[in-house]
């Protein structure tokens, strides 16, 4: 199991450039990655998107990759002033027409290939693609490293909150077995009330005993939790990503005890109920930080 959240760091070098690549990652429902580079390495950008798809299936990942000659500067930049004039009158002219302050973040658009470049780079070069590549393999190796570990962490906390889910069903479980009675004596004391006369072999009270009891009775819902339960501690042996398996299966979960709390309309099940919705939330939660 992994964990949405990393970070990792690698570098290599070609020609005298140090080659330097940084990603980290934070929750997100699908992948998205963002690369940050100077321009001469738009080429291989491809292969970045490769890589980190290879090994990464969800959440919102930045890959930034950097460059500084081998005596401590950095590689030699240039800006586009034109281009990224233009970039920021048109940024500041959509903001104007949706009623936006005109302030413009010239940073994210300094992002954009063709804004900045670095003359002293020379990516056509022999090793530049392979030191490029070194880095962000090193740099992936060392941030799943970190979700690896994150994720181990998950899972024994998810272990711990599922078990207390179980044990909240334990608890109802037994309580079901006198709902028919709860529901008799509801019916008896409705009628004593109104001062209807009971007959003690009243066949149409029993029907109508018998027609509530079935329309309140959870062995299904109980059983569907059950296989859930089992169905959550299969995901989380697996290897491979689960998050959205598990994010489905809470809602299920979630689905199934509302019903039986509803069906059983209980004083002494209903606290249960509410206790294992409080608890089956900050598992959902818990669920939203693993891949």
């Amino acid at each position: 199991m992994y964990s949405m959240t990393g970070f990792g760091k690698g570098s290599a070098e070609f020609n005298g450039i140090s080659l330097s690549a940084e990603i980290s990652s934070v929750n997100r429902k699908q992948l998205e990655l963002r690369i940050s580079a100077p321009a001469e390495f738009s080429p291989f950008e491809p292969l970045a998107r490769k890589l980190v798809g290879e090994a990464v299936s969800r959440g919102a990942v930045q890959l930034r990759i950097n460059c500084v000659s081998n005596t401590g500067l950095a590689a030699q930049n240039s800006i586009n002033t034109d281009l990224l004039s233009s970039l920021i009158k048109a940024a500041q002219s959509i903001r104007r027409a949706s009623g936006l302050d005109e302030n413009v973040n010239v940073e994210e658009l300094m992002l954009i290939p063709g804004v900045v470049s670095s003359s002293s780079i020379d990516t056509d070069s022999s090793g530049a693609k392979e030191a490029y590549e070194k880095a962000i393999k090193i740099a992936l190796a060392e941030y799943q490293n970190m979700r690896k570990n994150e994720g181990d962490a998950l899972k024994r906390d998810l272990e711990a909150r599922e078990s207390l889910l179980e044990s909240l069903v334990a608890e109802i479980e037994p309580l079901t077995a006198k709902i028919n009675e709860g529901i008799k004596a509801r019916l008896l004391d409705k009628l004593a009330a109104e001062k209807i006369p009971i007959l003690p072999d009243d066949e149409r009270l029993l029907k109508e005993v018998l027609f509530y009891a079935d329309k309140s009775d959870v062995t299904e819902e109980i059983t569907r939790l059950h296989s859930h339960f089992e169905q959550f501690r299969r995901f989380l042996g697996e290897q491979k990503p689960v998050g959205r398996n598990l994010d489905f299966l809470m809602q299920e979960l979630f689905r199934e005890i509302t019903t039986l709390g509803n069906k059983a309309n209980s004083p002494t099940i209903s606290p249960l109920v509410v206790a294992f919705k409080s608890e089956s939330e900050k598992l959902r939660e818990q669920i939203q930080n693993v891949e």
